[in-house]
Formats: structure tokens, C-alpha cells, sequence
């Protein structure tokens, strides 16, 4: 059972098998809207904060520089969740830009909290789908690293099809990193760990700096939905791939 909160965007009901996005018929989303809980506080933090701290999606190369005050290495997180992972990254390396990505109200509306309580400056958000938000905003060649940490898996065998981690998008994703920049992906899901390291491993611009999983990096930090997964006997793994030049 997947512990995390859902961040690539799991439904309460599976969508027909055959929604698309309707611009690009050819791009499958790996979440669905629907009506989600929202706290005041988190609507609350989107009335006061969103404008401050987001990036509109625009189908035009984002100025990382512009958006962040100053040049340093850029790391894109996909499906933030509720951003603990996100905040607690940022603050233990101020000196990189952290570029987060997420549809849902509750998801951006928690981390601008975070983002507030802690005032960590060093966070921007797109609230908007990864795939085009990578496709359209973000420069070849230019990524220090991605995060993408427990998406939703979808687990149902007929489902699969609308997991993020599919070539086509991990092609992207490795022609926006820098050479020898960084992709890492950790689940609880085995079957779409393996999944993920098949893909991965395909892919000719992407090198495994591990012999299969990776250990978890110290500046991943082991959320409290791990830590019981974990108790409970759970696994979780780690794949951390470079680009090559």
C-alpha cells in the first residue's frame, strides 16, 4: 500500500481508460481533478501566498534567474505532496534553487505554509502538469537534478499506462538535465520500482550510479509515512540515475 500522501494525483474513482489530455491526445495524465479536502489554513496560504512564491505555467522557457533572484543549480520536484520532503531539502541546501511541481490545491497551499513558517526562500511552485511544465518551461541542458519521490503508482495492471515514469517523459526529462546532473525517483511500490529501473535503464542519456537501487541519500529525508511503512515491513526503494554528456 502506497503511504504517501497522493502527489502525482491519485483518484477516489479510476478515469475511463481512455482521458487525455485533450491538446495532445498523445499525453496520458498521470492525475485526475477532483473535489479534494482542503484546510483553511492551506486556503488560506493560497490567497495570501500563491502570487509571492508561484510561477505561471506558460508555454514559453521559464528565466530561472529572473524567478529566483540569482543564478544557482536547479532542482525540479514532481508531485510535492504536502511539501515536507521539499521543505526540508531546501533548508538543508540554501545554496540551490528548488523548482517544485503540483496540481492540487491542498498539496501547494500546505507548502506555502511551510514556506512561510520556515522562511525558506529558496522554493518557487508551478502549479500545473509536470509533463508540460517540463516540456514547455524548462531549458535543454539545464537541470542540476530531479526529485521525484513516491508518484502515484496506479496500481492496477490496466492502469499502468498512466504512471509518470514512462520513456517517452523520462527522454525529457534527461535532455532538461545538465550533463551530469541527477534524476532520482524513490517508491514503496516494488512492481513500479522495477518498472522504474527498466525505464531508466533504457534510456541512453541516463546512467545508474548504482548497480540496481540505490541507497536513500542522506539529504532525502525519511518522511513519517516511510517511517512506518517501513516498521510495518514495507519497502521502499531508491533509483538514482545520471546524465551522461
Amino acid at each position: 500500500m502506497n503511504t504517501q500522501p497522493p502527489s502525482a494525483g491519485a483518484a477516489d474513482q479510476p478515469p475511463a481508460d481512455d482521458a487525455t489530455d485533450a491538446a495532445h491526445p498523445s499525453h496520458i495524465r498521470s492525475f485526475v481533478h477532483r473535489r479534494g479536502h482542503i484546510t483553511q489554513g492551506q486556503r488560506d496560504a493560497l490567497e495570501r501566498l500563491l502570487e509571492q512564491w508561484s510561477i505561471p505555467y506558460s508555454p514559453r522557457l521559464l528565466d530561472v534567474t529572473k524567478a529566483f533572484g540569482r543564478q544557482a543549480p536547479t532542482i525540479l520536484e514532481i508531485g510535492f505532496g504536502m511539501g515536507e520532503t521539499t521543505e526540508k531539502i531546501a533548508l538543508s541546501r540554501p545554496g540551490d534553487n528548488f523548482l517544485g511541481v503540483e496540481v492540487f490545491n491542498a498539496g501547494v497551499g500546505s507548502l506555502l505554509k511551510r514556506i512561510e513558517a520556515s522562511a525558506v526562500p529558496n522554493i518557487r511552485i508551478v502549479q500545473h502538469d509536470a509533463v508540460e511544465v517540463v516540456r514547455d518551461m524548462i531549458a535543454p541542458d539545464s537541470l542540476a537534478g530531479v526529485h521525484i519521490y513516491f508518484p502515484d503508482p496506479w496500481p492496477k495492471k490496466r492502469h499502468h499506462k498512466r504512471r509518470l515514469i514512462q520513456p517517452p517523459f523520462v527522454k525529457l526529462l534527461a535532455s532538461r538535465l545538465a550533463p551530469g546532473g541527477y534524476l532520482h525517483c524513490a517508491t514503496d511500490w516494488e512492481n513500479y520500482a522495477e518498472q522504474m529501473l527498466e525505464v531508466l535503464g533504457a534510456e541512453p542519456l541516463l546512467a545508474n550510479t548504482a548497480k540496481d537501487y540505490a541507497p536513500r541519500p542522506d539529504y532525502r529525508p525519511q518522511t513519517k509515512f516511510e517511517t512506518r511503512g517501513l516498521r510495518l515491513g514495507h519497502g521502499v526503494w531508491d533509483l538514482i540515475f545520471k546524465r551522461v554528456a
